[in-house]
């Protein structure tokens, strides 16, 4: 036997994989982290791009706990946004476009300085199990290795088959094989699997592409990347561009619909309601003559460009004649044609909030083997299964991120109570404290936590100990300091808001809608001498500042809607707890909580099909 004996085996180094061997080593278990291929480390295998509409409040929360995909995606960047900037705070979302081969070297190499972590290049063919504990993994080279927890990131890869058209071939992702074995066994020992499918457009080759045609869309000026640890340096940046469909482009893209694999029943799994196939669309939208498509560089030194919004598994003949009637594309060469990939996947309603399985100790899923889509998903359940495996191995209370703490902690449990049928993808609109989870404060929910469990490191900590002393500082000086109207009438009169007549708290003034952070800096400028000119976040210091000014009231209203249902969560349900005694309980709630058997009033409130007289039954039968 080659291998010592592992706290904890992480099966797949994808995003989730990568994120749950490194939180899990950076705690301290010893770690083995075992993949297909060595080279595709946190490949993305997708579009080349991080965050985006509360995936980038996402990448920031990882951030913040310590994570890695924030430092990654800032040094491997080729573009930076911040999206939804004409909107509230509340929804503004970092996305950056990253070079996809740094992006995956760049993890590859803080995972190997990473202590604690190992790596194995192998297929884990079967688990190892015990009186229903997990006690180790079997590879395709015969390896048999012991561990105490195993968390399975196996992505796409379960049973994976691809489809182009009539074509059909197994694979985890366009040239990896797929990985068999583990869904049988898991299906043998009483969980319950099912399929899916996503799907991926067709690569271009740029110099084929006709610029001038397309739609420009540059990067911010301002660059302010993911994380709170570093910012990311960022000379220059490349440009992506917008390109629209047509209905010629439709047209030819019907022709190839019946022999599409989802037309003709062929792909029996259900894809992303949000990330359709461009067949999806013409057949879906009916009705609209265009669809808009984002054409994304791979990085700084490839011709390679993904198109965003053309995923398809229509022929590849097809879809080369359709493409080359986009404007634009006339001339178009393509790397290799879009395809979809069915796959297994098991409801997440078979495990708990720490995403350990619920019938078997010590055995944790995270990432698309749950139904989810996204990097950012992943990466968060790779984490949060990580900590968890460490924390339950040391018999220390788990790490669970309420509904008001994290975006992380919104989709684990929309995952647990709810469930999915189709891939899951995080929106804003998920959230129901949106003002209290925003990406400028990630650090300020999450960052004293993992300090607490030996997460985030010192460094980390006292940059966010430093950062909350100005952002306190500023905002006790703009609450206690007097506007004098001869100093800031200019710039109230420029910003079309009516002048002061006498003094007023530069507080008061920032509460108009007219009035930035930026106005009041420029009209008394003594007060960036509360920021110290060397602090590396100064802006984000500014912006934290004004936001909790500005939105003071809707911020305290909110928490305090969160503390009242907190108190659900705080009301304990007895696993073993036999629902279908109590009769006042509808039929329908009797039976989804026999199922699901939630751990909190709190959880039970948000399983679909219980009423708020169901909950009240259950409060009742609880004393409260």
């Amino acid at each position: 036997m080659i291998f010592d004996h592992y706290d904890i085996v992480v099966v797949g180094a994808g995003h989730a994989g990568s994120e749950a061997a490194a939180a899990a080593a950076n705690m301290g278990s010893k770690v083995l982290l075992i993949t297909m291929n060595l080279q595709t480390i946190a490949q993305m295998s997708c579009n080349p791009a991080m965050g985006g509409i509360a995936k980038g409040q996402i990448v920031r929360e990882i951030d913040a706990l310590g994570g890695y995909a924030g430092i990654v995606t800032d040094r491997t960047m080729i573009q930076f946004r911040m999206l939804n900037k004409s909107k509230g705070p509340a929804m503004w979302s970092p996305r950056a476009q990253s070079d996809r081969m740094l992006f995956s070297l760049e993890w590859r190499r803080m995972l190997e300085e990473t202590q604690n972590v190992d790596f194995w290049q192998d297929t884990v063919m079967g688990l190892i199990v015990e009186d229903k504990k997990i006690k180790g993994v079997r590879t395709a080279m015969g390896q048999t290795i012991y561990c105490k927890a195993v968390v399975l990131t196996n992505g796409t890869f379960l049973n994976g088959v691809i489809h182009i058209g009539e074509k059909s071939f197994g694979g985890g992702r366009m040239g990896d094989r797929p990985s068999a074995g583990i869904t049988e066994q898991l299906v043998e020992l009483g969980f319950e699997a099912s399929r899916m499918k996503t799907g991926t457009p067709v690569r271009v080759d740029g110099r084929t592409i006709d610029f001038t045609r397309l739609t420009e869309q540059p990067g911010d000026e301002e660059i302010r990347g993911f994380s709170y640890l570093e910012k990311p340096k960022l000379q220059k940046q490349r440009s992506c561009y917008m390109a629209y469909t047509s209905n010629k482009v439709h047209d030819t893209l019907r022709t190839g619909f019946k022999f599409s694999p989802m037309f003709n029943g062929r792909i029996e799994g259900v894809g992303p309601r949000y990330c359709p196939s461009i067949e999806d669309k013409i057949d879906r939208f009916s009705d609209k003559n265009s669809h808009q498509l984002f054409v994304e560089p791979e990085g700084w030194n490839t011709i390679e460009y993904y198109i965003n919004g053309f995923s398809s598994s229509l022929p590849d003949d097809v879809q080369v004649k359709a493409l080359r009637q986009i404007e634009g594309f006339e001339q178009a060469k393509i790397f290799r044609p879009g395809y979809a990939i069915e796959y297994d996947y098991f409801p997440p309603q078979q495990l708990k909030h720490t995403l350990e399985t619920k019938l078997i100790d010590g055995l944790y899923f995270a990432g698309q083997i749950n139904g989810t889509t996204g990097y950012e998903e992943a990466g968060a359940q790779g984490m949060m299964a990580g900590i968890n495996a460490h924390l339950k191995l040391n018999e220390l209370d788990p790490f669970i991120l309420g509904r008001a703490d994290a975006y992380i902690g919104v989709l684990i449990d929309d995952l647990i109570t709810k469930g999915v049928d189709e891939p899951y993808r995080m929106f804003t609109s998920r959230a129901e404290y949106r003002i209290l989870l925003r990406q400028d404060n990630a650090d300020a929910r999450l960052t004293e936590l993992a300090y607490k469990m030996g997460l985030a490191k010192q460094d980390r900590y006292n940059k966010f100990i430093e950062k909350q002393k100005h952002i306190d500082h500023l905002v006790a000086t703009i609450k206690n300091t007097s506007a004098d109207p001869d100093r800031v009438n200019a710039m109230l009169q420029k910003n079309g808001t009516p002048e002061l007549q006498q003094k007023v708290k530069l507080s008061n003034l920032l509460l108009r809608p007219q009035v930035q952070m930026s106005d009041l800096l420029e009209a008394m400028p003594e007060l960036k001498f509360s920021v110290p000119a060397d602090v590396h976040d100064q802006t984000e210091i500014y912006e934290a500042s004004e936001i909790l000014i500005k939105y003071e009231g809707y911020i305290a209203k909110e928490k305090e809607i969160a503390d009242k249902l907190g108190r659900l969560e705080e009301l304990r349900l007895k696993p073993d707890f036999d629902y279908q005694s109590l009769k006042s309980l509808s039929f329908e709630a009797r039976e989804k909580l026999s199922k699901l058997k939630p751990e909190t009033l709190g959880q039970a409130s948000r399983i679909s099909g219980i009423s708020p007289s169901d909950v009240s039954v259950l409060a009742v039968f609880l004393g409260r």
